[in-house]
């Protein structure tokens, strides 16, 4: 068994007094945990508007922050190498302009679907230049997602709800036809050469979707329905891609509550529900799901997930983080945040999202992760809680935009899209999480590390939240370090090659800081999953997303690690 030693002494500053602490952190290469699929972003709404509106010069800028792999002549990355672009499928609001009930006309969205069921493949032309240039950059997952059925298979006639409250807003005569609109789109895009790895039919179904933007309420009835006919369509177009369900706007829906879309894991993997759906060959065993409304205190953000992930393990699911912003009230100041969002630099906000993903990726093990969303304006003093990259419109003098963005303007990246880089762009697909102990103190340090498929290279990510510096020195058996670069954000650098934190005897984890260190390792780990849950037969279902049938009794290796089926 090989293990990674970090000796950590945190130096913390007083008026009066000076006190030392000193953990030990221990990096254990046998134990293994989830794979990660992908670190992703949303192009919905305003990458159209970038496209359409800002120049060449401003447009080529945001798809090398967003998905470039390259270093600068300073060993600097130039972007964060996003691994999945998350597509918004349009219901046609765009289309109907003010008749849509969405009264921001950036949050209107086109339709490749016209009303006569013919396609134009000219419209969305915007989106479709980001996903080329995510495709020309690498970027080699794809994902679609629709938030409302088009218009004309809707029952009001609009993208949402109308200011009326409805339990589902597709006619009930369209599923067949919205599975036919999606699977079109997703075959069309597929055979332009790219790797469409999900089609997500539904959005946050448990909302009531009244206006402001597109969507619907689903109800469980529904979404297993809608995913029957999907999965049809898939398998009629030979298509690969797997549908993702059910995209919960918290998480603590997907393992209980009551009313609407709630129970979500039981209600579609568990044999003895009436909406299961767990055998269908183009559903992924996977449970998708944002990070929304559970990340105000400690306390949710790991108890919360890891019921999330005890419920999903119980059927052999995988669990995703497909959309999060700092969307609800700030968080506690028990949990390392200023007094306040106004108090609130936008270094602590983007530190704040490195302390989520930590948890997300650590108690839920989530084998994905996305931001909500690449582009927006900042707007009434909510600094950076919603956008990885800012747009100003021309003429703006300040970080806000209340301008028209049709007029063109200028794009400035900021803190969040270096933080999620620190993640993003060396956690690459394929990489395992493995075992760490020591650091995980939610107000202090913590520490999540990966193994490259060949072994050859250890990502460790830091996070530190406290006000002091951490100091540490990494001990690794059998001299398994042969080299180590190591990248820095905090208020003062972004993503920044730090070369004089590349001794592994003597490293500094600055206060308030993210660090990522990539580490090339000398030889092969032999790597051994060792994790060992018990579970009764009549509570696993799809192992590995494959199978449909109870796993038999015995060992079985799932999602990287190792279970034990009684």
């Amino acid at each position: 068994m090989r293990i990674v030693s970090l000796f950590i002494i945190g130096h913390l500053s007083f008026s009066h007094a000076v006190a030392q602490t000193t953990a030990e952190v221990t990096i254990d290469l046998t134990r293994t945990y989830q794979t990660i699929q992908d670190f992703g972003a949303s192009d919905c709404w305003t990458a159209e508007y970038v496209s359409d509106y800002f120049s060449t010069t401003e447009k080529e800028k945001a798809a090398k922050w967003l998905f470039s792999q390259q270093m600068d002549k300073n060993g600097n990355p130039e972007g964060i190498g996003l691994s999945c672009w998350r597509v918004n499928l349009g219901a046609g609001s765009a289309e109907q302009g003010t008749n849509s009930n969405i009264a921001d006309e950036t949050r209107r969205a086109a339709c490749y679907q016209k009303s006569d069921m013919t396609y134009d493949w000219t419209r969305c032309d915007g989106q479709q230049w980001f996903m080329k240039r995510a495709k020309d950059y690498g970027v080699d997952h794809f994902l679609l997602f629709s938030n409302s059925a088009p218009v004309h298979m809707t029952k009001n006639g609009k993208a949402n709800a109308n200011n009326q409250t409805i339990s589902c807003n597709l006619k009930d005569d369209c599923y067949d036809d919205f599975a036919e609109y999606l699977a079109t789109i997703t075959k069309h895009f597929v055979d332009e050469g790219y790797n469409v790895t999900y089609i997500d039919p539904v959005n946050e179904p448990r909302f009531d979707w009244k206006d402001g933007q597109e969507g619907s309420p689903w109800e469980n009835t529904n979404i297993a329905q809608l995913a029957k006919q999907l999965d049809k369509s898939i398998a009629s177009r030979n298509l690969s891609t797997k549908i993702l369900i059910p995209e919960a706007s918290s998480w603590d829906l997907v393992y209980g509550g009551t009313g609407r879309a709630a129970n979500q894991i039981y209600a579609f993997f568990n044999r003895k529900s009436a909406n299961y759906i767990g055998d269908l060959p183009s559903l992924a065993k996977v449970v998708a799901g944002h990070s929304y409304w559970t990340f105000r205190s400690n306390a949710d953000l790991k108890d919360i997930r890891e019921k999330v992930r005890n419920e999903a393990a119980k059927y052999f699911v995988e669990v995703m983080q497909t959309e999060w912003s700092m969307l609800d009230a700030a968080p506690e100041t028990s949990a390392g945040f200023p007094e306040s969002y106004e108090t609130a630099s936008k270094m602590d906000i983007a530190l704040y999202m490195g302390k989520l993903i930590f948890c997300d990726l650590c108690y839920g093990n989530m084998s994905g992760w996305s931001y909500w969303t690449a582009f927006a304006t900042e707007r009434y003093s909510q600094k950076n809680r919603f956008y990885l990259i800012r747009m100003n419109a021309t003429g703006d003098t300040g970080n806000e935009s209340y301008g028209d963005i049709k007029k063109g303007g200028h794009l400035t990246v900021d803190k969040n899209l270096w933080v999620l880089g620190n993640y993003s762009r060396f956690i690459r697909p394929g990489y395992k999480r493995v075992a760490v102990k020591g650091a995980d103190d939610l107000n202090g340090l913590m520490g999540s590390s990966w193994l490259s498929p060949d072994e050859k290279t250890l990502v460790t990510v830091f996070v530190n939240m406290s006000q002091a510096s951490k100091k540490i020195g990494i001990k690794m058996a059998d001299n398994a370090i042969e080299s180590m670069k190591t990248y820095l954000t905090d208020k003062n650098y972004s993503l920044k090659y730090q070369p004089s934190l590349n001794d592994a005897s003597q490293m500094e984890i600055p206060a308030r800081s993210v660090v990522t260190i990539v580490a090339q390792l000398s030889n092969a780990t032999g790597i051994q999953a060792t994790s060992s849950p018990k579970a009764s037969d009549n509570k696993f279902y799809g192992l590995n997303g494959h199978q449909t049938s109870h796993p038999s009794k015995g060992i079985h290796i799932y999602n990287g690690q190792k279970y034990i089926v009684q």
